[in-house]
């Protein structure tokens, strides 16, 4: 990522500088490794670039100016050579020191700590002084910036003003890394706050400096050399910490190499698939409720967001990426679940899946049921999926359509005899160890019970399910031919959906015109009922940048006549 990470400090003598900063060099070292956060011995940098007064204080680099940084001013002694890590996958290397290797970075980077911790502050948006702030232009960079109180019995008001910039020229990467750079910055600042604390506690003990300044004799006089003396503690005095710049510039370099590899830019052949725009929208929305759950104050505030961690951590429990980890043998590809279930069976499931019907597994193993839900997964949208993995107790249809139970947990009777859902007990075989057995002969080791209140036939569609069935059942196509034939099913299927989207819900199309719509989509004919379900149901898995588009646009068409 091209972005430089500082932390900047308000001195009461000299007012904001720059203490430390990492910047990422990205030409390829010259050395093939080297530790992380360890000084480099007689490094005076290869490339000819870092020369010795240009680390320290190249553009301030008259004497005067040099000797009116204080302790709390500095950080490194001009003599450090500095901190570097080297990203042995990239060959990007993460310098250290006080000030940036490149003059040209220096003007950029002290403007971004005087306005850091000056004039860019929002009583609105930073209560207190302390928090997140955005601001910058085009031809000196933007800056997202967290300013924070470091705790100082010496200090006036016991507090000293800190800030950790991140400087880039790319306004809208920055931006989307908001929520990224707030959470990881807020740990390190707090790690620094806490530890400042302890310190602060510890001299607070010995001598209270609130009972010793308010017996002090104040005059004009004694009042200037009092502020010099107190104004010079460095921020390793204020911590305690032997290794404090070592451990910034790890943190530091890890930031940027984590914030440039998060979001990647990747070449779309066409316009977004469906599903790509659903999981774009519950990233952003997850973004922004993990960044309200940061902001919030107050009791109220803290219990709703524990409630919703839980929540989301109970929805990311088992999810796809951690059933690798979960024991116990697992379904691995739809042709394997219809071969455990048997054909009958396992239409009359997927039927249910394809209707939007509530699916619910109870048993005893939830590393199986995850794995069942996975593969059904697949027959739907993104954004037609609802599903709680595995839970103590039934949660209605409306929020979700796959549901994982434990036995005992027993079904409603409007559940059991409703014919929107579908019950598949899961029972294991008490003679049979999975040891034994072997992990992957499911059958053996299980058996299952489907049962269901529907009444309809599921034998006739929808063509969807019918064309599916007849690529599984094809032993000579591979399960990856398999998937990217369902693939391409669900994305016809998908396009009918919008043509039908945009016909009834948008123009408001009366029935009869509806019908001929249908029948020019190809969803009349033999299971023309289960086709008109399944497009009315995958019409809610439409994402919401698709249905505002479609709005606007027929808006925009309304009104372009009367103008």
């Amino acid at each position: 990522m091209n972005a430089l990470v500082a932390l900047c400090h308000f001195c009461e003598l000299h007012g904001p500088r720059t203490l430390f900063c990492t910047e990422a060099l990205h030409p390829p070292s010259p050395s093939p490794s080297s530790q992380a956060g360890a000084p480099v011995p007689g490094d005076r940098d290869r490339d000819g670039d870092r020369e010795g007064e240009g680390l320290t204080m190249r553009a301030n680099s008259s004497a005067t100016q040099r000797g009116e940084m204080c302790d709390g001013c500095r950080s490194l002694p001009a003599s450090h050579p500095g901190f570097m890590s080297i990203d042995d996958e990239t060959g990007i290397r993460f310098l250290s020191h006080q000030h940036p290797r490149q003059p040209q970075l220096f003007s950029v980077v002290r403007q971004a700590c005087v306005r850091s911790l000056s004039c860019e502050v929002n009583s609105d948006v930073c209560p207190g002084r302390e928090g997140p702030i955005f601001f910058g232009d085009e031809q000196h960079g933007f800056v997202f910036s967290h300013t924070f109180f470091i705790k100082d019995s010496l200090a006036r008001g016991f507090q000293r003003w800190y800030s950790i910039v991140m400087v880039a020229m790319d306004r809208i990467y920055l931006i989307n890394s908001w929520p990224f750079l707030l959470r990881h910055l807020r740990l390190t600042i707090q790690s620094l706050q806490s530890t400042a604390l302890k310190v602060f506690d510890n001299e607070q003990g010995v001598c209270p400096q609130r009972a010793a300044r308010m017996n002090s004799v104040f005059s004009p006089a004694v009042f200037p050399h009092q502020r010099s003396g107190n104004a010079a503690r460095s921020l390793t005095s204020l911590t305690q910490h032997p290794n404090l710049w070592a451990s910034l510039h790890s943190s530091f370099s890890w930031l940027l190499k984590a914030c440039g590899s998060r979001l990647t830019e990747k070449l779309l052949e066409g316009a977004p698939t469906e599903d790509t725009l659903v999981l774009i929208e519950r990233q952003t929305e997850q973004e922004e409720e993990m960044s309200c759950w940061e902001g919030a104050e107050g009791g109220a505030a803290k219990s709703q967001r524990h409630q919703s961690e839980s929540e989301l951590g109970h929805d990311f429990l088992y999810n796809d990426a951690k059933l690798d980890e979960l024991p116990g043998p697992k379904f691995r590809s739809l042709r394997h679940l219809r071969q455990v279930l048997g054909a009958a069976e396992f239409r009359q499931l997927v039927w249910h899946v394809l209707m939007g019907n509530q699916v619910i597994w109870r048993g005893a193993d939830p590393g199986l049921i995850q794995s069942a839900f996975t593969v059904l997964k697949s027959l739907l949208p993104v954004g037609c999926v609802r599903s709680v993995p595995y839970s103590a107790q039934y949660e209605e249809a409306y929020k979700c359509n796959f549901l994982g139970l434990s036995p005992d947990v027993p079904i409603p009777t409007h559940v059991s005899s409703s014919e929107f859902s579908v019950l598949v007990d899961v029972t294991s075989e008490r003679s049979c160890q999975i040891s034994a057995m072997g992990e992957d002969d499911i059958s053996s080791l299980y058996q299952f019970a489907i049962s269901s209140a529907n009444t309809q036939p599921t034998d006739r569609g929808p063509t969807l399910l019918n064309k599916l069935e007849v690529a599984l059942s094809n032993e000579n196509l591979s399960v990856d031919v398999v998937s990217h034939c369902l693939l391409c099913l669900k994305e016809e299927w998908m396009n009918k959906v919008k043509v039908l989207f945009k016909f009834s819900k948008v123009d408001g199309r009366g029935r009869e015109d509806t019908q001929k719509v249908l029948a020019l989509l190809g969803a009349t004919g033999p299971g023309e009922e289960d086709n008109v379900r399944l497009l009315k149901f995958w019409m809610t898995g439409l994402s919401k940048t698709y249905k505002s588009h479609l709005m606007t646009a027929v808006r925009g068409g309304e009104r372009s006549p009367s103008q």
